[in-house]
Formats: structure tokens, C-alpha cells, sequence
């Protein structure tokens, strides 16, 4: 290995690998990667059979339907849902309905469902699709000090969580809105006289 190679990637090829691999975890963890990742699996098989000529031995089997080019539509337009839920996460639940959706449609249309190898992933996916959530955002601090001071700060102290003292009866009615039309109380020292 050269100097020139060691200089451009300080921490050598095996890091960079590794900075890759966390990159692509990160991206993948923000948006319903799994879903989508079925969705497109499960738009090829829908896509692929109605098209192919299997040979069996000398024997030609095509699986050719009149539906074809609804095959062709259910299975791009499953592999689009599932890219777009990767590029799109606000979609997701749009996504994962319609993936559904198509999936049962594929059953009459497309072969049953490109063999079951379409319509069964795709029904995962679209599950998958509707049930994925963001995780909430962690505040980003640079100093763990004052990240700790601030988790401290939003905790509860002793006397805030002890049970509520009760009010004087002035306090009460000086905590209420008084109502319209309503005939004016007496206050606290008219009582008293």
C-alpha cells in the first residue's frame, strides 16, 4: 500500500467501511426500510411471471395471462410504493395501504399473487408500512454536563409531586370566572361583618 492511499483514507479501507456501514444504518433507521424493502421484493415475482417462459425438462411452460398488463402495472407500482416509503417516510401509511391493496389484487390478476412469492410479502410490507414510527428526536448537547443539568431540570422535585394543598375559600372564588348575569358574592371581609 502506498503513502498516497494511507493519506487519503487516515483510518485505512476497513474504516471507511465502517463509516459507511454506520451511514447507512442511520439512514436506514429513519425511515420504514424494511417495509419498503419487502414491497419491491414482493413487486418483482408479481412482475416477473406473467412475462416468463419456464422450460421444464423440453417442455415450454408460458404463464401468460390476458391480465399481463395488469400484472406489469400492480408489480411496478409495488416496487414504486416501496422506494417512495424509503424517500418519503410521511407517506409510509399511504404507502402501506395501497401496498396492501395491490397485494390482494394481485391474487386474481397476476398468477395468484405471482405464486403466493408477491402477494404474501406484499401484505407484510404493507403492514409494515402503516406500523412504522419515528423515533423521537434526542436533544443534541455538546456538553454531557449540561445535557445532565437539563434532564434534572425537567424532573420532578419532592414538593412538586406532593399532593395539592387545599384552597381558602376566597382563593377559590378568585380562581372561578364569575359567570354573567350572575348576582355578585360578597367578599371575604363583607362575610365577616
Amino acid at each position: 500500500m502506498s503513502s498516497a492511499t494511507v493519506e487519503a483514507w487516515p483510518e485505512g479501507p476497513a474504516g471507511l467501511a465502517t463509516r459507511g456501514r454506520r451511514g447507512f444504518r442511520a439512514w436506514r433507521r429513519t425511515r420504514p426500510f424494511w417495509g419498503g424493502l419487502l414491497a419491491v421484493i414482493a413487486g418483482l415475482p408479481i412482475l416477473y411471471f406473467p412475462y416468463a417462459k419456464l422450460s421444464l425438462g423440453g417442455l415450454t411452460v408460458a404463464m401468460a395471462t390476458t391480465a399481463g398488463a395488469g400484472s406489469l402495472l400492480i408489480g411496478l407500482l409495488m416496487i414504486l410504493l416501496g422506494i417512495t416509503a424509503w424517500c418519503q417516510p410521511i407517506v409510509r401509511v399511504f404507502c402501506g395501504v395501497a401496498t396492501t391493496i395491490l397485494a390482494l389484487i394481485s391474487i386474481p390478476v397476476s398468477n395468484l399473487g405471482g405464486f403466493g412469492m408477491g402477494a404474501i410479502p406484499g401484505l407484510i410490507a404493507g403492514g409494515l408500512l402503516v406500523s412504522w414510527a419515528p423515533l423521537p428526536a434526542a436533544p443534541e448537547t455538546a456538553d454531557p454536563a449540561a445535557a445532565e443539568a437539563a434532564v434534572q431540570d425537567a424532573a420532578p422535585t419532592a414538593q412538586a409531586v406532593a399532593a395539592p394543598t387545599a384552597q381558602l375559600p376566597a382563593q377559590a372564588a378568585a380562581a372561578q370566572p364569575p359567570a354573567y348575569e350572575a348576582a355578585p358574592t360578597a367578599n371575604a371581609e363583607g362575610e365577616q361583618r
